[in-house]
């Protein structure tokens, strides 16, 4: 008697192998840790946000400028948009392994319930201002509401990102107004405090980080509308076909980018010392910075996805050199990077520790370098794992308890 075989869908497959990855994924994530590092090294550096000095002068008032412009509340959503973009390209690696539909969905909640549980830790022991926390209750609910969806329902993203283009117009004629009927006494930018920075001790930060961290990912939560968009993105499959999407690319870009710059100009003049207001146009100029930092996101997306469409057009992805290459392993690594990065704010950075800030003297300058070179070693450091075929140990530890 003969048994015929019948392939049944399995429950789920291993993680990413490194043949299906693609390049601009890996590469924006490597790249733009490098401005997640500006921004939170300054933040301990200062004991608080945005992290600079009100009162700057010579070459500062250019940092303060480019830090504003570029970098605060303009490199987060990057990551945002990407960790939408990651879990259908999960989520779609699983379902062409023949994983079946409840297969899919409990590693997707696996891993993002993981997330939440690395976020905790993260924001317990290092620093407050954790996202791996926010981005796994985020995943949760793009899991259980979003994920399967049909492309209809899901080009409402694009008429509430139209609608923020709108806002963003709006609150920049407000500031402009509040800007020209400045009349009152002239205010610097100063830094909101963060107790967990400027505590004495290990302990008493550890005591203060349980306090700020509950309230810092609930005030985050509103990137879901960030996730959202990467999830759509990447069910155009965006960033692995860069050339075929250039001219969608282009117009993002271009968007986007001068929306995020544009947006972010007044508090960077005020900022540098080159624009003086009073309290109720620095109001309206800082929440001008914050709603337009958001399509920084795409911006930088669509601007990295463009170089590696250049690139790949001249060469093979295994022949971009070095550098890219390295920056790429990097990306392949990022939350070991991120979490590396915080390690290296609390042993450079904190009162408690070498505090570097206070005594190499100019602050400013002292945390930019050192973001510039944690990046740099951490680039180094990923290169060396990828040779190795070593993915990472924080990747290798979510990797083993997520499958």
């Amino acid at each position: 008697m003969t048994h015929l075989a019948t392939s049944q869908p399995a429950d789920h497959r291993g993680p990413v192998t490194g043949a299906e990855r693609a390049l601009a994924p890996d590469l924006i994530r490597g790249g733009m840790l490098l401005l997640i590092g500006l921004a939170n090294s300054a933040n301990f550096a200062f004991a608080g946000q945005p992290g600079l000095n009100g009162s700057p002068h010579g070459l500062e008032r250019i940092l303060n400028f480019l830090k504003i412009t570029l970098v605060d509340a303009r490199a987060y959503p990057v990551f945002a948009v990407m960790f939408g973009y990651g879990l259908v390209q999960l989520a779609r690696r699983q379902r062409n392994s023949g994983t079946t539909a409840g297969g899919v969905r409990s590693i997707l909640l696996k891993r993002n319930a993981w997330l939440v549980a690395f976020g905790l830790a993260h924001a317990a022991l290092l620093y407050f201002g954790d996202f791996l926390g926010a981005y796994g209750i985020v995943g949760i609910i793009c899991t259980l509401l979003l994920l399967n969806r049909g492309d209809r329902f899901h080009k409402i993203i694009l008429w509430i990102w139209g609608a923020q283009v709108v806002y963003v117009v709006v609150a920049a004629g407000l500031a402009v107004l509040a800007i020209v009927n400045s009349s009152g006494p002239a205010h610097v930018m100063t830094n909101s405090p963060n107790p967990s920075l400027a505590a004495g001790s290990y302990g008493a930060s550890l005591v203060e980080r349980l306090h700020e961290y509950p309230l810092h990912t609930a005030t985050v939560l509103g990137v879901s509308v960030i996730v959202w968009l990467g999830i759509w993105a990447a069910r155009r499959q965006l960033l692995e076909n860069p050339r075929e999407n250039r001219t969608l690319l282009t117009r993002v870009a271009v968007v986007c980018m001068g929306i995020t710059v544009l947006g972010g100009l007044p508090q960077a003049l005020i900022a540098a010392g080159w624009l003086h207001v009073d309290s109720a146009a620095l109001d309206a100029v800082n929440f001008l910075h914050n709603i337009s930092g958001q399509f920084g996101g795409p911006g930088y997306i669509a601007l990295f996805a463009l170089l590696v469409g250049k690139l790949t057009a001249e060469r093979r992805p295994d022949q971009l050199g070095l550098p890219l290459t390295a920056i790429s392993a990097l990306g392949q690594r990022s939350m070991t990077g991120y979490l590396f990065q915080s390690v290296s704010w609390m042993v450079l950075l904190a009162p408690f520790t070498l505090n570097l800030g206070d005594r190499l003297g100019n602050t400013a300058f002292t945390a930019a370098g050192v973001a510039v070179a944690v990046w740099t070693i951490s680039v180094i450091g990923a290169y060396q794992m990828k040779k190795h075929a070593y993915r990472g140990p924080a990747e290798t530890l979510l990797r083993r308890l997520t499958y």
